[in-house]
Parts: structure tokens; sequence; C-alpha cells
């Protein structure tokens, strides 16, 4: 049995600990109708957005970005497929014909298409590309001024991660906005929720868990035309080097709601272990298919986490947190506490999509700057080591991990059709070295 008030290092229970560390995120980047100060941004001040990424994400991203504001054009394209692009920038035109300004000679391909958007005239960018290249794309925007919408996870390794810890800096000493995609940060019922939890209302928190299993996904069979590179490309989600692997590209939503949960304290170690028995054709590159992970907090304090993705099982996607004094539980619509203050949410519900994009851009009109940057590198983070874990077969304290120097991606991130590039193989836990 735990301690109520297991003390801390600065002689805080955990209770207070949680109540000060979470409320920053709780009532600031994730509050939708804060009152802000010091504008600095005429309404009637046209932005002109780019969009780098042209998949299903990022043309939603557009969509809900031109949705935010009604002063917002569409101004510039960037994807390395021109046929991902064309395909975007048709839908955008029928969904906002007057707003979407994208002509030929801002519609930019290649690897290199980001850094011409970037230079195109831009006040916003949208980042949906691939997550390995998230960390050097978001670095070019910050460093040129621009606020950001960054799609989740923000990036597939400890190198990239120091990147966005950095350009998080960055963009706080320029107050530029950069608002990251974990969207349930951003979601009315789970902010009732954590907010309780973060005032105390189940007590002081004994463990925490988080269960994702869902079925599988798309695949993009081989062309004749296409070479290693390209067919890479359009399977990114296949190689950890793209993707991060599917623990890091989807489940990151649930490592940042332990994170949210638990008032931004990270784990000082995990273990755990992964595999692939589904995925055993080499058309799923080298990532796994399921992952069970424990996150070690201390003081007898532990977090455990369950994913995985099989065609033919039962889905399920939960949060539940045991406290003192009751239980939080999220599945679904259900969003609830059971104990001495029992509650359920039956409030307003909204589109949390569009809320991250309301939140940036009445950020840039009113003057006050979000930075979702540290929060999206730590939660993102979690996920790595999560992964590594599993990978490796060995328990990672959260410094090692921060610290790695291991890179999943082609050295010097020099891109290219003609890149001959395999990655990583597929890990064999007690061999691959991940710190």
């Amino acid at each position: 049995m735990m301690k109520k008030n297991i003390k801390l290092s600065d002689g805080s229970n955990r209770r207070t600990f949680i109540k000060k560390a979470g409320a920053a995120t709780l009532f600031g980047a994730a509050t939708l109708n804060a009152g802000f100060a010091n504008p600095f941004l005429a309404q009637d001040k046209v932005l002109k957005v780019g969009l780098v990424g042209c998949g299903g994400r990022g043309t939603g991203a557009a969509q809900q970005a031109l949705n935010a504001d009604p002063n917002t054009v569409l101004h510039s394209m960037a994807d390395v497929f021109e046929d991902r692009l064309t395909s975007s920038l048709t839908l955008l035109k029928k969904s906002h014909a007057q707003r979407v300004d994208v002509n030929k000679s801002r519609q930019f391909i290649g690897f290199d298409a980001y850094q011409k958007l970037i230079d195109s005239g831009v006040d916003v960018v949208l980042l949906a590309e691939p997550p390995g290249f998230r960390p050097k794309h978001l670095s070019a925007a910050i460093e040129a001024g621009k606020h950001v919408f960054y799609e989740k996870p923000v990036a597939v390794d400890a190198p990239g991660i120091r990147k966005v810890l950095k350009a998080a800096k960055m963009a706080k000493a320029k107050q530029l906005s950069i608002v990251s995609g974990l969207c349930f940060r951003y979601d009315l019922p789970k902010q009732a929720l954590f907010g309780k939890v973060l005032n105390g209302e189940i007590g002081d928190i004994t463990s925490i868990s988080s269960t994702r299993y869902g079925g599988e996904l798309w695949y993009k069979e081989r062309q004749p035309e296409w070479n290693d590179m390209e067919y890479k490309m359009r399977n990114w989600y296949y190689y950890n080097w793209l993707s991060g692997d599917f623990i890091v590209e989807m489940f990151v939503h649930s490592t940042d709601m332990i994170a949210w949960a638990m008032g931004e304290r990270m784990p000082l170690s995990a273990t755990g272990v992964g595999g692939r028995q589904w995925r055993t054709d080499k058309k799923y590159g080298n990532i796994y298919d399921h992952f069970a992970v424990e996150f070690d907090y201390g003081g007898g304090l532990k977090g455990n986490v369950s994913t995985r993705q099989l065609s033919g099982g039962s889905s399920r996607n939960s949060v539940e947190i045991a406290g003192t004094q009751g239980n939080a539980f999220y599945q679904g619509n259900r969003h609830e506490i059971w104990g001495d203050n029992a509650w359920r949410y039956r409030g307003e519900l909204n589109d949390m999509y569009q809320s991250e994009h309301d939140a940036l851009f009445q950020s840039i009109r009113k003057g006050n700057a979000i930075n979702d940057g540290e929060m999206a590198a730590n939660s993102t983070l979690m996920a790595i080591l999560a992964r590594d874990v599993a990978y490796s077969g060995r328990t990672i304290t959260w410094e090692e991990a921060m610290n790695s120097t291991v890179s999943l991606g082609p050295e010097n991130e020099e891109y290219s059709w003609d890149l001959q590039y395999d990655g990583p193989g597929i890990a064999i836990p007690g061999v691959t070295k991940m710190v």
C-alpha cells in the first residue's frame, strides 16, 4: 500500500506537485477561451498560411486553419509528391474557394520544398509531413520567424527531441506561437477530467495506465515506376526512421495524457516488451505490432501502457488513474470519476482538431504566444522511451533516453530520391542498442 503523501525532493507532496505543475498546461496552452493582452495584429490583417505535407492530416489542418480565422489565406503548399499536393489543393479549393491562393509558383515539390515554402512570404507554417522530418522543419520555420502548427509526434529519436526543445526555446524568445497536434489537450471533456485530477479530486495518484488496441492501417502496393526510396516514402508509417514506430506515431496521444495527468512529471525509467507477431511480412518494414511497457516514477508509483495493431482483435482506447480517494477514467465518450468525488462529464463537446487552430490564431491575433514545444517534446520522448526499452530489452532511464545519440535516420539527414537507406533493421531485444 502506498503512503498518501510521499515527500518529494523539494519537501512537497505528490498532490501539491501535480497541482502546481499541471496548472500551466490545463489553464495555459490548452485553455480555449482565455483573455489575452497586448494585441499586435489587427483583425483585418491577412495571415498567409503555408502547408508542408499534403496528405489527409495536412489537408485537414489547412481546412481548420482557414476555418479558425476569417482573414487567413492558404498561400503556399509543399510536398515531396506532386500528386499529393495536387489532390490536396483540389479538395481545399472546393471547401474554401475564395481563400486558397496557391498559384503554380508557390507549389513546391521535393525534399527541399519545406524551405522554399518558409521563404515564400508565409506567416504561419503547418507541418504535417512524416515525423522524421519535423525537427528539421520546425527549426527552420522558427529560425525564419514563423508561427507553427506541427503534428504529433514531434520527433522519432532523442537527437530530434533535442532539436525540438531548442526550437521551442527560440520560439519563446521570439514570441512565436507553436501549437502541437496533441489534440486531446484541446478537448473540453479531457480538460475537465484532468483538471479534476490535477486539483486533487481523486487524492494522491497511486497508479496510472493506458491501453490502445486497434486494427491494421493503410498500405500502398509498390508500383513499377517507384524506386526504393519512393516506395518507403509512400509507406512511411512502416519505417521507424520516418514514423518512429506506431507506439511513437499513434500511442503518443496516450503518453501525453499520462504526462498531463501527472502534472508533466516524467518517469524516472521504463522497462518493457514488444515485437512482431502480426506484421511478419516484409511490407511492414521494420516496425513492431505490439508493446507493453512499465514506467517507474519512484516511490512505488508505476504507469503501465499496452498497445497493439492487428486485424481481427478488439479495440480500446482508454486511460485509468487510480487515486487514494477514487479513480478517474476515460474511454470513448466516457469521462468519469468514481469515489469520494464521483462525477461524469455531461458538458459541452467541441472539435478538438478545430480548437487547436482556433487557439493558435487567437494567440497570434492577440499577441500572447502559445508554446506547446516542451510539453510535446516530453510526451513524445515518453513514447520513444517506451519503444526503446522494448527494442533493447533493457531498462532505460529518462536521462539516458534524453541524452541518447542514437539517430534512426540517414547520416546528416541528406534525403534524395537516389538515397539507398534501409534504416535500422528489425530490433532484436537483448541485442539492439538504443542508448
